[in-house]
Formats: C-alpha cells, sequence, structure tokens
C-alpha cells in the first residue's frame, strides 16, 4: 500500500485530507508542521507528501528543501496544497523540490488528477 503524509497546521485540513487519501488506497500519517513532518520521514519515507506551505515551526517551503537533501527524500512526490495563488510564489515551492500544486479548497477529484498525473494513482 501506498503511504502518504498529511503536512498541515489545520487538524480539519488534514482530516478531509486523510478522508479522500484513504479512498484512494493510501495509508495516511499526519504532521502539524515541518518539524514533525521531518522526524516522520527521517523514521519511514513517504510515497507522497501533501503539504501546506504556511506552518509554524517550519513552513512548507523549507521542508521540502530540507526533505530534498535527505538520503532518499528525492523519493517522494511532494504536492503543495495552499491558498498560495502568487505565479511567483508556486515557481518558488516547484524550484525549491516541489513536484505539483493543488489549490485550496480542494476536492477528491481534484487529488486524485494530481495523483494520476504523479503516477500515483491506485
Amino acid at each position: 500500500m501506498k503511504t502518504c503524509l498529511v503536512v498541515d497546521d489545520s487538524r480539519v485540513i488534514r482530516k478531509v485530507s486523510r478522508r479522500i487519501l484513504e479512498d484512494l488506497g493510501f495509508e495516511v500519517a499526519e504532521a502539524s508542521d515541518g518539524v514533525e513532518a521531518m522526524a516522520w520521514c527521517s523514521a519511514v519515507m513517504p510515497d507522497l507528501v501533501l503539504l501546506d506551505w504556511r506552518m509554524p515551526a517550519m513552513d512548507g517551503l523549507e521542508f521540502v528543501k530540507r526533505l530534498r537533501a535527505e538520503p532518499g527524500g528525492d523519493a517522494p512526490k511532494v504536492v503543495f496544497c495552499s491558498v498560495e495563488n502568487d505565479l511567483e510564489a508556486i515557481r518558488e515551492a516547484l524550484d525549491a523540490g516541489a513536484d505539483e500544486y493543488i489549490m485550496k479548497p480542494f476536492d477528491g477529484a481534484i487529488i486524485a488528477g494530481k495523483l494520476d498525473y504523479l503516477g500515483l494513482a491506485a
């Protein structure tokens, strides 16, 4: 079973994301910020990271940069999931190592489409 780490400081977003991803056949873990997510990835590298941008402790941009520098950190597909809609900011996220970008709010069809595009569809 493929694994996904949902990283978002909103418990509601994590819960909604978990439900969508489990319905798509993923085993899901959650982290509330980049620091917690890095600890999780150090123990078990996921197949996919659904990542918020704006979080306390370590934001999504810093997380993806650190993840990509870790041994095996190039393997997970990273999808930013944010309200950030500035094209320069989106380019910055992709340049930092993100594979794709989803705007909030999102639904199951949007996530399924991105996973299909990334080759992670069930």
